[in-house]
């Protein structure tokens, strides 16, 4: 037997005369989009309140109907936010439902709001405006994270570690070198970001269904109004582009790629066979069998959900491949992994942002980490061609050099000067100068160097730019 609420119909009223049937009761729970575009719902009466007033200004309303309408819609927004206004599924979605609370308040006027203007550019214009929103808010966030990397980099500046390249130990760097670099990934997703918002400030509102309007309408107004940098300049493609959704969602990827290395580092220096560094309890988890555990949970989720938002990238960039011009229902799947990606991303900013300022560093262990893997090694190749040995000759040099100290269980600067002078009588007394970890990175003395100095001044100009943004 069949469900009965299957063969239910209902009438939406806003399709006036058309149908001569209603939808089926699945069909427009199916087709509706209320459930998730109502957190829309300040950039769509934002965005209607700029309608009006363009459209009073044109002489299509008078200004006593523009008082209304404007006086109504914020009543409206005062009624989703008290949780007064019941979001209706036969309404279908944001849009209609603050026109019919609008025109249940204010009576006809209500209905004369929707003139020169479509859903299509409706929405296009709600998603720029909330897109625009959490741009700004998502680059705060990665401001702040920087703040937090900046500090801790002048904390750490003179803190040795090893640096990896094939997670083998290769040459010594410093703790606070080592943000820096996280720091300049940070930079660039701030600047990707602020490069997304040029394209998504551009204003479809006028565009109407696809083809413009014959009224006559002021985009550039209405443009103004709602901030936006211009109106868009083809009515087709303003209601059907969608590329400054996938920006973002790409620039969003490229963020989270970033978060999700640096949180395998931290889960990696958290780990006992690291032993680099302790994160606070408060962003931890412990087991539920093993007493032991201190489970690095915040940079765990984080890297996990990076294949989310890279997942929803490839969503968005599927759901547009095929469409023709212009708007299509399958643009409604845009707005779930859209909000999706700008939850999560916002989400773990916020973790890293107060997690990282608390990162707790075991200098000691990291400097005994160092000392180990001959992680001076190129200093001595260094050394030698500085001497006037050709780099091949010294490369083979320290290489044996290598090889005697791992039989011996000593690293090149545990050896004394006879014993690295039997592979080479070039080596003086001044050779211990550049075997320590000090000498080491005090040596890259350069800008983009890991010299104490250089992070220092580093860490200088990099807060000097977050200075700029305020």
């Amino acid at each position: 037997m069949s469900d009965s609420s299957n063969n239910q119909k209902t009438t939406n009223t806003q399709w006036g005369g058309r149908f001569s049937e209603g939808v089926d009761a699945f069909v427009e729970k199916f087709t509706a989009s209320i459930e998730f575009d109502q957190r829309m719902y300040r950039q769509d009466i934002a965005g209607s309140i700029a309608h009006a007033t363009m459209l009073e200004k044109v002489g299509i309303l008078t200004s006593d109907e523009l008082s209304q309408i404007v006086e109504g819609l914020n009543e409206v927004q005062q009624d989703i936010e008290n949780g007064t206004l019941e979001w209706s599924i036969p309404l279908e979605d944001v849009h209609m439902n603050i026109e019919a609370r609008l025109t249940d308040k204010i009576g006809i006027t209500g209905k004369k709001l929707h003139t020169g203007r479509s859903r299509n550019d409706q929405v296009a214009t709600d998603i720029r405006l909330y897109v625009r929103d959490e741009i700004d808010f998502i680059c705060q966030e990665i401001t702040r994270l920087q703040e937090g990397l900046i500090m801790l980099a002048e904390r750490e500046a003179t803190t040795i570690m090893p640096g990896f390249t094939h997670l083998q130990t290769a040459q010594p760097v410093t703790f606070g070198h080592h943000m820096m670099a996280w720091n300049e990934m940070l930079e660039r997703d701030f600047e990707r970001f602020q490069d997304c918002r040029k394209r998504v400030n551009r204003s479809p509102l006028g565009a109407a269904a696809l083809a413009g309007t014959t009224y006559p309408i002021d985009r550039h107004m209405t443009a103004n109004l709602l901030g936006f940098e211009a109106p868009t300049e083809n009515s087709l493609d303003s209601v059907s582009d969608r590329d400054f959704a996938i920006e973002f969602c790409s620039a969003a990827s490229l963020l989270m790629t970033h978060l999700s290395r640096a949180s395998e580092e931290l889960i990696l220096w958290t780990s006992a066979q690291f032993n680099f560094i302790d994160l606070p309890d408060r962003f931890c988890t412990g087991s539920s069998i093993m007493p032991q555990k201190k489970n690095p949970d915040v940079p765990e989720l984080v890297r996990g959900k990076t294949g989310r938002v890279n997942g929803h990238l490839v969503s968005l960039l599927t759901l547009m491949k095929a469409q023709p011009l212009a708007y299509n229902k399958d643009n409604q799947e845009d707005k779930e992994p859209l909000f999706d990606v700008i939850d999560t991303v916002k989400g773990c900013l916020r973790a890293y942002a107060d997690m990282v300022p608390a990162i707790q560093v075991k200098e000691d262990v990291m400097r005994e980490a160092a000392r180990r893997g001959f992680s001076t090694a190129t200093d001595l190749a260094d050394y030698l061609v500085r001497k006037g040995m050709p780099f091949r000759d010294a490369h083979e040099v320290v290489g044996k050099s290598v090889g005697y100290g791992i039989e011996q269980d000593k690293d090149l600067s545990d050896m004394t000067l006879e014993e690295l002078q039997q592979f080479s009588d070039t080596i003086t007394e001044d050779v211990f100068d550049v075997l320590t970890l000090e000498g080491s990175v005090n040596a890259r003395n350069h800008i983009g160097g890991t010299a104490p100095a250089q992070v220092l001044a580093a860490a200088g100009r990099a807060k000097q730019k977050l200075q700029t943004r305020k």
